[in-house]
């Protein structure tokens, strides 16, 4: 017996009957805990796989089965459902890897428009075939979003744009820099005033093309091509430099050829080319275009009466960041988001879009217009560096 009249059996039957109690109350609280609680936060979730918008995919080379399939995995708004390709094997093999089971060939291509699990095409093909496949598409009753540049031509690219009129479906130019979180980083600053007056914009891009290496080789083939440097490589700092300047017009602009002599590369197609636009808001951009730099080169530079932002890299797949200076702050490097997004955030963008019927971000006249400011850059490379009055809106 304790002090307190309690016998040692008392005690541990006390003890005992409190460790059953705490116990029970642990098994009650993780009863609760298990039923699950009220979520209370703002989160993004996929639209069901029902729902999304289904998407073929036109030819399979290196950038559609290295960029553009994988990211179906990180999409929202759109799955995979179909692939188009000249390779029977290579479509096997993907679509094994990839749950597609729906394929179908360059002969039978207009056979697309029986099938119901074909919402959108993305062309993925060489600019030479662009505006074939997309107005095939187009009358199959698809939407599309096509490679960049859109075709081989400013006339290509206004049937194209007419032929998505005609089919009343979405008609877009995969311009990925415009939903690349650092690029668009970049613009909301401009916009803001961070940089002060926006004065001139730089832009350089380029690389060093080869026959030995078998995605290159089609780009030095006009046919395929559909020209040289500035349809491949250099379209990305003109069109990127535009986007920062929305609302503005193209008054002339001024080129002049920088292609090696005698090099073989260059039999069919211009090896490199530089570059102004004259803005009528005053601003002047300046770039250039190249087969010929090495290594792979992407730099887009901003300069304004308070602050420049300079971008380098800064039209690559995974590894573009800014670096900001002066505003009275120190020179700082940083990253505002994953580069790699882009590629999801342009495709479900354009998802949407198509199913809302709403304009997409990157439309087939945006398309056009640099179609037009290419031929006009290329007619003034020829004639030596003579203005050519464009007077194209922005």
């Amino acid at each position: 017996m304790d002090r307190n009249g309690l016998s040692r059996r008392q005690v541990l039957a006390a003890g005992a009957g409190a460790t059953l109690a705490a116990a029970g109350a642990s098994r009650a609280a993780a009863q609760v805990r298990a039923e699950g609680t009220t979520l209370a936060g703002d989160f993004t979730f996929p639209e069901p796989p029902g729902q999304r918008m289904r998407w073929a995919v036109v030819g399979l080379g290196n950038y559609a089965v290295g960029q553009i399939i994988p990211r179906f995995g990180d999409m929202h708004a759109s799955r995979l459902t179909a692939f188009v390709s000249g390779s029977p094997a290579k479509q096997a093999d993907l679509g094994a890897r990839y749950g597609v089971s729906r394929f179908y060939s360059y002969t039978n291509y207009d056979e697309i428009a029986a099938d119901p699990e074909i919402d959108c095409v993305y062309i993925a093909l060489p600019v030479g075939l662009h505006a074939e496949y997309t107005i095939r598409a187009l009358r199959a009753g698809k939407h599309v979003l096509c490679e960049k540049p859109m075709a081989s031509s400013a006339a290509e690219a206004e049937a194209m744009v007419a032929a998505a009129r005609q089919a009343n479906r979405q008609l877009g130019v995969a311009y990925r820099v415009h939903f690349e979180p650092n690029n668009v980083d970049v613009l909301r600053r401009i916009r803001a005033g961070e940089l002060g007056t926006l004065r001139h914009i730089n832009a350089d891009h380029g690389f060093n093309a080869t026959f030995d290496w078998p995605p290159h080789i089609w780009r030095l083939q006009k046919a395929l091509g559909g020209g040289g440097s500035m349809y491949d490589i250099g379209i990305y700092g003109l069109n990127t430099s535009l986007m920062m300047l929305p609302g503005d017009t193209v008054d002339w602009v001024s080129a002049t050829y920088s292609t090696p002599q005698n090099d073989p590369r260059f039999a069919e197609v211009e090896g490199a080319v530089e570059y102004r636009l004259r803005m009528a808001s005053g601003i002047s951009v300046q770039g250039s275009s190249s087969y010929c730099y090495s290594p792979y080169f992407s730099r887009q530079c901003y300069f304004g009466s308070a602050a420049s932002a300079a971008m380098q890299p800064a039209t690559t797949y995974d590894a573009n960041s800014i670096t900001m200076d002066g505003g009275n702050l120190p020179q700082r490097t940083f990253r505002a988001g994953d580069p790699t997004s882009q590629f999801a955030a342009q495709i479900d963008a354009f998802s949407r879009a198509a199913r809302a019927g709403v304009p997409h971000l990157t439309p087939g006249e945006m398309g056009l217009r640099d179609m037009r400011l290419i031929e006009a850059i290329y007619r003034s490379a020829d004639a030596e560096g003579d203005r050519v009055m464009v007077g194209l809106a922005v």
